[in-house]
């Protein structure tokens, strides 16, 4: 888990550039930061929400895999 000033910096750059935040949490090839460029490149304000979505509530964390194991026997 990131601290606070690590979160608060992502979601600054987040605002100013908002590919920029979600690579410094993901990634240059996740699917965060593909969709965060298209976002940003259909229009700066989706751009900014999925950044900070992205950031904020996906965390970068998978807590899909703890449910995905249990689906394959």
């Amino acid at each position: 888990m990131a601290s606070r000033c690590a979160v608060f910096m992502e979601i600054l750059l987040a605002i100013l550039l908002p590919p920029l935040g979600v690579f410094f949490r993901n990634g240059c090839c996740s699917c965060e930061f593909l969709i965060c460029v298209v976002l940003t490149l259909l229009g700066y304000v989706p751009g900014i929400l999925y950044a900070v979505y992205a950031i904020v509530v996906r965390d970068g964390s998978d807590d899909d895999d703890d449910y995905r194991q249990h689906l394959n026997p």
